[in-house]
């Protein structure tokens, strides 16, 4: 199988200012998913996208393969990240002159991944039909439950009912948190849709603590207290 791993870095966030290269627990953020990747041994290439030099000249520095430079219509606040992949993997197999079987996405912000939970998520997908893969984490919160909505009288209700009322979270169905983490498409599934859930999109399951999406300052900090536990653990042994 010939696998590709792209990883997608704009200069701007709204969040956090320059979060792709805030240095997270003595790194830049981009290196973990580098890393991570790396770790996975499953890639023939690791692209990075971006529309900041100075990002993709860390990502070089990080062991990246390919640098692909984003256009300006891919690198807005609106841009959805579906294009901007797609784009990377025509790149890199202008390049590279063939095509993959396997593109696998990483996202920048859930640094607390584990390599094998990339090799799990490929794996699934690989020894199934389907065309796509995401990730998820057991949800905090039910929209059958105690996830509400306002009415457009606005009035509280649930977010979702069942014929029978649901009276304890463990009764009610299932639901997962997407955490952004994981990425997985075959990949002519990837350059032929626009939409990220298909019919037979397939969910791999991860742990809450390896679920976290940094998207604002609070985030950043409880993944770097995280990060520095762990540390500190390891050191103590």
């Amino acid at each position: 199988m010939k696998r590709l791993c792209t990883i997608c870095a704009r200069a701007g966030s709204k969040g956090i200012r320059n979060k792709n290269l805030k240095i997270l627990a003595g790194k830049p953020l981009i290196a973990y998913s580098l890393e991570q990747a790396k770790a996975s041994h499953l890639f023939q290439f690791i692209a990075v996208s971006s529309d900041s030099d100075q990002i993709l000249q860390v990502a070089a520095q990080r062991g990246a393969d390919f640098l692909i430079k984003r256009p300006a219509s891919l690198s807005t606040d609106q841009a959805p990240k579906i294009p901007v992949i797609q784009h990377c993997v025509a790149k890199v197999e202008e390049v590279y002159g063939q095509t993959f079987d396997t593109v696998v996405d990483l996202d920048v912000t859930s640094p607390l991944r584990h390599s094998s939970d990339i090799h799990h998520a490929v794996q699934l997908l690989e020894k199934s039909t389907s065309a796509n893969l995401i990730t998820g984490t057991p949800s905090r919160r039910s929209p059958y439950f105690n996830l509400v909505e306002l009415s457009e009288r606005g009035f509280v209700q649930l977010s979702k009912t069942l014929n029978k009322p649901v009276f304890r979270r463990q009764d009610a169905p299932a639901c997962y948190d997407l955490n952004a983490s994981i990425y997985v498409w075959k990949r002519d599934a990837l350059l032929n849709h626009s939409s990220l859930f298909q019919e037979d999109t397939l969910l791999f399951i991860m742990p809450e603590e390896r679920s976290i999406d940094i998207d604002s300052e609070i985030d950043f900090l409880f993944v770097e207290f995280l990060m520095k536990q762990k540390q500190n653990s390891k050191a103590n042994l």
